[in-house]
C-alpha cells in the first residue's frame, strides 16, 4: 500500500495561487496514475486532475486553464499548481494513486479561498 502525504493548503484570497504537493512513500515509477480530488462541505468528492505515468494529464472542466498537475519521479511527488483561485475552489483536496488496480488516498489538505 502506498502512503500519500499532502501539503501546501491554506487560506488565500480570490485570484491568488497555491501549490499542493503529494509525496508518496515509495517510488512512483510503478504508479499508473496519480491525481487529485476535492470535497467541499456537504458535497461529494469530485475529480480535479490526474497524470499518468507517461505524462498524460486530465482536468475537470472547472479547473482547466487555471490548474496544472505535474509529477517529479525523482522526488516521488505530484504537484497541483492552482492559479486564479475562486471561492468555489474551497474544499479539502485529496491526493490519490492507482497502482496495479489498487487505489490509495492521502489524508487531505484544506484549501480556503476567501477575501
Amino acid at each position: 500500500q502506498v502512503q500519500l502525504v499532502e501539503s501546501g493548503g491554506g487560506l488565500v484570497q480570490p485570484g491568488g495561487s497555491l501549490r499542493l504537493s503529494c509525496v508518496a512513500s515509495e517510488s512512483i515509477f510503478s504508479i499508473n496514475v496519480m491525481g487529485w480530488y476535492r470535497q467541499a462541505p456537504g458535497k461529494q468528492r469530485d475529480f480535479v486532475a490526474d497524470i499518468a505515468s507517461g505524462g498524460t494529464t486530465n482536468y475537470a472542466n472547472s479547473v482547466k486553464g487555471r490548474f496544472t498537475i505535474s509529477r517529479d519521479n525523482a522526488k516521488n511527488t505530484v504537484y497541483l499548481q492552482m492559479n486564479a483561485l475562486k471561492p468555489e475552489d474551497t474544499a479539502v483536496y485529496y491526493c490519490y494513486a492507482v497502482r496495479n488496480g489498487n487505489l490509495n488516498w492521502g489524508q487531505g489538505t484544506q484549501v480556503t479561498v476567501s477575501p
